[in-house]
């Protein structure tokens, strides 16, 4: 295993065990809204200084970006962290969340762990190397047709999100596939994409952490990601579509009416 890899994947352990030990006493977390219908407990911060506390004893002089914690330290490494996405399903006691970490280098995706805790499956994969689940190989579905495929997406819940922009988006998807499914936690969509669970994605205004581990799984399986445009533009702009390669194709051309109205 690439030994960075190696690293990142018992940091997301040792996350997993705090996440799964909070999980018995949900009740007594203390929870604050950072912004509208965006949560954070004492979990999160936990998880992510635990991971962070992890990396940084073998890479002292690499970077870090942390939803919690945010940008920290300057180099052309830079780890980039969710410590718990899918917050309020946690704190609801709905079994879909997961740790998340990447590794950049020079702006480019190198290493992705996501780790979900509730059923101790872990994905993970090494640029070049290709993309596994509990060490087993995984690659993107192969279905050729959008009205065949199951998409996953999520819903913009942050304060000012463009909910109508995305409510269309939603409308067309919908009469143009078999289904649509929003568990909550982009990471864990983004990586049952990659195991062929769900044969696209889509979202809009999300934040590096909630992508980048996800992003390189999808890659390395045979897929394909970009943002709205089909550009490699989705960490910065929020704006992610992701499928196997004849996927990816169809259902941008099934969101692009909407990025020309945005555009507009």
């Amino acid at each position: 295993m690439n030994p960075m890899l190696g690293f990142a994947v018992k940091a997301a352990r040792r996350a997993g065990d705090i996440i799964n030990r909070a999980a018995e006493n949900i009740e007594q977390l203390k929870i604050k809204h950072k912004t509208l219908n965006d949560l954070v407990s004492e979990v999160d911060h936990a998880a992510e200084a635990a991971i962070i506390s992890s990396l940084q004893k073998v890479y002292p002089n690499h970077a870090f970006l942390a939803e919690e914690s945010g940008r920290t330290g300057e180099s052309d490494y830079e780890w980039i962290i969710d410590p718990l996405d899918g917050t309020t399903n946690f704190l609801h006691g709905f079994p879909v969340y997961a740790v998340s970490i990447a590794l950049s280098y020079k702006k480019q995706l190198q290493v992705a762990v996501v780790y979900d805790p509730c059923r101790n499956d872990l994905y993970t994969a090494a640029r070049g190397a290709g993309a596994y689940l509990n060490e087993k190989r995984i690659r993107v579905s192969k279905r050729d047709k959008l009205i065949d495929c199951l998409i996953g997406t999520g819903f913009p819940f942050k304060a000012n999100s463009d909910i109508d922009s995305y409510t269309d988006m939603f409308k067309t998807i919908a009469l143009k596939t078999a289904g649509i499914r929003r568990p909550g936690a982009a990471a864990l969509d983004l990586a049952n994409v990659a195991a062929g669970r769900l044969d696209g994605f889509w979202e809009i205004g999300l934040s590096p952490w909630d992508m980048a581990a996800g992003a390189l799984l999808i890659k390395e399986a045979g897929g394909l990601v970009g943002d709205l445009e089909g550009e490699d533009q989705f960490l910065d702009s929020g704006r992610i579509v992701a499928g196997n390669p004849k996927i990816f194709v169809q259902l941008l051309s099934a969101l692009r009416p909407h990025t020309q109205k945005d555009e507009s």
